[in-house]
């Protein structure tokens, strides 16, 4: 049933009516109620997985809207999000995490971070610009999206500043290919050698330019250089990706399986719902089954205590052959 829900996207009440096509009359209250009860029980494991991402140099972020019917002094139709956090790119065992919160303020992500010091990579909205002690990345897929939106609102079939600028993206796009298989100091040397060049003539072609800044082109330039400090934050560390695709992947799956179930009935629904995606998306940004580690998991957990060490339930320490 998790995994129906959280990896397949169906909802309960269509799992309800496969259950009544075989003789099974479950309603759709009792799968909810074990879904919120499952979601509470692996917060443990939860927090060991958020424990062992901020002990790490990069973290990616985004978010999402939710809504969530019955919330305390809200109206059913207000906007609540889902944050997403996640391993860089480059990461062996990457950790991905799913944190409800009913707003978009720059608390949230404080409180997810605490006294995190490390590298941080966003798509640019300023709550993320509120946290001290991290040092920010920017998305270059955020600003490839600007100027291809600026192409498409261009009346001229001609090669014009659009295609300009994507030219000059396109070229660090390919360099990053190249990079993909290196160790990350090697792919820090040869973004110096061949990145930075090209992001320097960017720059200046950028500053070059003198265009109306209500236009999609001028917008496009106008985010750019407002991001350009933290575009240049890759070039630091081979560890961090030049953009934030990555996160945008593992926070797809959520936002698909919301088309088919609309809502979170509670803020506990919603909760559950963050700590069980949590699960299957790490479960997939490391290559495993989720079926067979929610088996594994829901199987040995309860044998636990919570004073007991939880490393080998982690998805990338699990061994699922025998499960399998």
């Amino acid at each position: 049933m998790v995994t129906a829900k959280y990896v397949d996207a169906l909802p309960l009440y269509r799992q309800v009516d496969i259950l009544n096509r075989s003789g099974i009359d479950i309603s759709r209250a009792t799968l909810a109620n074990w879904c919120v009860q499952l979601g509470s029980k692996v917060q443990v494991i939860i927090d060991a997985m958020k424990a062992q991402l901020l002990k790490e140099s990069l973290i990616c972020a985004d978010e999402t809207t939710v809504q969530v019917l019955r919330e305390e002094d809200r109206a059913a139709q207000s906007k609540s999000y889902m944050w997403v956090y996640r391993s860089g790119e480059f990461t062996p065992n990457p950790v991905v995490i799913y944190d409800y919160h009913p707003s978009r303020a720059g608390a949230c992500v404080r409180e997810f971070l605490g006294d995190y010091q490390g590298y941080l990579l966003s798509d640019g909205y300023s709550g993320y610009d509120t946290v001290d002690g991290v040092t920010q990345a920017a998305c270059m897929a955020h600003v490839r999206r600007k100027f291809t939106d600026a192409q498409k609102a261009s009346p001229s079939k001609k090669a014009g500043k659009p295609e300009k600028a994507l030219t000059f993206i396109a070229k660090l796009y390919g360099i990053e290919k190249r990079a993909k298989e290196l160790s990350a100091e090697a792919r820090q040397q040869m973004r110096m050698g061949e990145s930075l060049p090209i992001l320097n003539d960017f720059k200046a072609w950028l500053d070059s330019l003198n265009v109306l800044p209500k236009g999609a082109l001028g917008q496009a330039i106008t985010y750019t250089k407002n991001q350009w400090p933290k575009l240049l934050t890759y070039l630091e560390d081979g560890h961090i990706s030049i953009d934030d695709n990555v996160t945008e992947r593992d926070i797809r799956p959520f936002t698909t399986g919301r088309k088919n179930w609309m809502f979170s009935t509670s803020v506990g629904g919603a909760k559950a719902s963050a700590n069980l995606y949590s699960l299957v998306m790490t479960c997939r940004a490391n290559d495993i089954n989720p079926y067979y580690y929610f088996r594994h998991l829901f199987t040995e957990l309860p044998t636990r205590s919570l004073a007991d060490d939880m490393s080998d339930l982690m998805p990338w320490n699990v061994d699922l052959s025998s499960v399998e």
